[in-house]
């Protein structure tokens, strides 16, 4: 299982310390009491006390009490958690809807997850039926249709059915994003369409996923922003940059400056000038960034929208971020 404390990670005296969750307006929607704690997804969130993993509503009540070794979120209306050592599935009243059984369990999408037992993947259904054997080295979920597995050392993609629709043959692959997937060969990284055609030849040291139109890829040492062609769209190289979310990416840069960061548009125009210790993406209008040591958060135009005050804190997710005001 991807453990929870992987999913991406903020002081206040006058409340306790530990997690909680803010709303938009920075007031406590669920106040601080948790050991950890992560963002919501399909109305519930993973929270932490005495290591024991359970799950929360937006008003704070335990609907599935903490009792797991670990936990994800839940997606499609299952989540993974694990139970006496071994992976399974519950639903959203905590039952056992797939018993544990995996040695990892991820999430479903597209009806479909990828489990592992031993040292082997395969893909289960919703009741648990398998749609392939046990027999990728790794697999990622199905998206837009196709799932990225890796054998004997390549990866390649099958088919809801099991059926290589793209032989393996790439040293890394991501998963398709806008009909486009980047792909690994001879140390380059390119893009291939669902039928495994390169669309843009391989050629950079680093490539991400299409968002928004723009990918961003590395050549050396340096970030560029490029199209579905190849063509290079906006002209400045930075040290560091961010994927395109709600039609800003964050950057740091340019190369030839000392700077901070800040956030452009798809133009490569400076819509909040680069004044940050560190920035993460958008997520439903606001934008986590880090002044110093503490955490607060801003609009599209560069305002603070909630200032500075965390020690660790996560993006927004239906209307809630989870904080922490303590260590």
């Amino acid at each position: 299982m991807k453990k929870i404390l992987l999913l991406s990670f903020i002081s206040l005296t006058l409340i306790g310390g530990g997690w909680g969750y803010i709303d938009t307006t920075g007031n406590w929607a669920i106040e601080p009491q948790f050991d950890f704690a992560v963002g919501f997804s399909e109305r519930l969130a993973v929270v932490r006390i005495d290591y024991q993993y359970g799950y929360v509503n937006k008003t704070g009540k335990m609907v599935i009490k903490p009792k797991f070794n670990d936990a994800m979120l839940f997606s499609e209306g299952l989540a993974a958690v694990e139970g006496d050592g071994k992976d399974g599935y519950i639903n959203k009243i905590g039952k056992w809807i797939i018993k544990p059984q995996f040695d990892f369990a991820g999430d479903f999408s597209e009806e479909l997850a990828s489990v592992r037992i031993g040292r082997k993947y395969k893909f289960i259904d919703k009741s648990g039926k398998s749609l392939t054997t046990l027999q990728f080295d790794y697999a990622e979920n199905f998206r837009e249709g196709l799932a990225r597995v890796k054998k004997d050392d390549k990866y390649g993609y099958i088919d809801k059915t099991g059926k290589w629709v793209i032989d393996p043959q790439f040293d890394d692959a991501g998963d398709f994003k806008e009909g486009l997937a980047r792909a690994k060969i001879n140390d380059k990284y390119g893009y291939i369409d669902k039928t495994g055609t390169w669309i843009i030849k391989p050629q950079f040291a680093y490539a991400a996923d299409f968002r928004e139109g723009i990918a961003r890829v590395k050549t050396s040492s340096i970030f560029v922003y490029i199209d579905k062609t190849g063509k290079r769209i906006i002209r400045a190289r930075f040290r560091d940059a961010g994927d395109f979310r709600e039609g800003l990416a964050k950057v740091k840069g340019p190369i030839w400056k000392r700077c901070r960061y800040g956030y452009i548009d798809k133009t490569g125009k400076w819509i909040v000038k680069p004044r940050f210790d560190g920035a993460w993406d958008f997520s439903e209008g606001m934008a986590k960034v880090k002044m110093r040591y503490q955490y607060g958060y801003i609009n599209k135009a560069g305002m603070w929208r909630i200032k500075p005050k965390f020690v660790e804190a996560k993006d927004f997710s239906e209307g809630l971020a989870a904080v922490k005001v303590s260590y």
